[in-house]
């Protein structure tokens, strides 16, 4: 009896199993990768219904698939991608300048807000009028700057600002997970936009730095310009009056005004981003809409209903009937910080 030195398998066999080696070293490398998506992310159902959404929406022959003209995400700036307590970012910038401008104001040290700022007394800033405290010190500091000097002024404070409450650098106070979102849905073909009622001039100095969004991708509050001849060359010139409100209603008609398109997956932490959630998911394709909830008082600070900045009351109380995911920090975030 010879011994056979070689296997002869049927043709059609043979290509069967070939592909089905070729297709297990190809899920190989993608099962590793889904296992690693969004790592400081707990897994439960939250992580789950934003990977299981971004995967419908992007596989090709889904009933769910969107086109890539059309994968378009926005997110809050203050309260959803980086810390905004004890002050948002730029009402701590507007604050500094106030310092640095008050020997040319002397009139600052009696007059509210500037009187407030110069003292430190963040309570009273922190109070009802907020809002309008923010805008009359931003207004102030930026009075005939232009927007080269304003991008400077900007960059210079970035580079060495702390958080006066965790005393860490203020571009070191992003959330981790938020970052890893925004670079998964990248990944998938989505474009990923800054919604934000802050100054859009202040925002692109660091945007693309710390998120990887660049200008043209974050939309925000915004003071008239004019355009004049400084020192032989041609500048914008801001003047102290706002042009446009990002900010509650303004915020679909920013992202419309900017974009064309409606989103289809929206990210906010506050009542300010109430409309920009619902307008997104009131489109007719799949649509996804989270808030993030700070509830950790542990890792970060818990506050929602009562406090002054990052109010959120309407839109934690609505959020189940509408379908939006609520996110909590304490539940389904392994770390916060990106520093950490």
């Amino acid at each position: 009896m010879s011994v056979p030195t070689s296997i002869e398998f049927h043709p059609e066999f043979r290509s069967r199993s070939v592909s089905k080696l070729v297709l297990v070293f190809f899920l190989l490398p993608c099962l590793a990768w889904c296992a690693d998506v969004l790592p400081s992310w707990n897994d439960g159902p939250t992580r789950r219904s934003i990977v299981e959404f971004v995967e419908k929406v992007t596989t090709e022959g889904s009933a769910d698939f969107v086109p890539l003209p059309d994968r378009i995400a926005v997110f809050d700036n203050d309260g959803t991608l980086i810390s905004e307590q004890p002050l948002y970012v730029q009402f701590a910038y507007a604050i500094d300048r106030v310092k640095e401008l008050a020997p040319r104001h002397p009139e600052w040290r009696k007059k509210e807000p500037f009187k407030s700022a110069l003292e430190g007394r963040l309570t009273t800033l922190e109070s009802e009028s907020h809002e309008k405290a923010f805008a009359d010190l931003v207004f102030a500091t930026c009075d005939e700057m232009t927007t080269t000097e304003i991008d400077q002024a900007a960059t210079k404070w970035l580079a060495t600002a702390r958080n006066p409450k965790t005393g860490r650098l203020q571009t070191e106070m992003t959330f981790q997970p938020m970052r890893e979102l925004l670079e998964y849905l990248r990944s998938k073909g989505f474009k990923t936009f800054i919604v934000s009622g802050a100054g859009i001039e202040f925002m692109r100095n660091y945007t693309e730095k710390i998120y990887g969004i660049p200008p043209e991708q974050v939309i925000g509050s915004n003071v008239k310009m004019r355009l004049e001849s400084r020192n032989g060359s041609t500048e914008l010139v801001l003047v102290p009056e706002m042009e446009f409100l990002n900010n509650r209603q303004g915020k679909p008609m920013g992202i419309y005004k900017h974009i064309g398109r409606r989103p289809i997956m929206a990210f906010g932490n506050s009542d300010g981003d109430f409309e920009m959630l619902q307008w997104t998911t009131s489109g007719e394709s799949p649509r996804f809409g989270a808030i993030i909830h700070h509830d950790d008082a542990e890792r970060e600070t818990a506050y929602d209903r009562k406090s002054h900045i990052g109010r959120l009351d309407k839109a934690l109380d609505e959020a189940p009937s509408r379908k939006w995911t609520v996110v909590s920090m304490k539940n389904d975030w392994k770390t916060i910080f990106s520093s950490q």
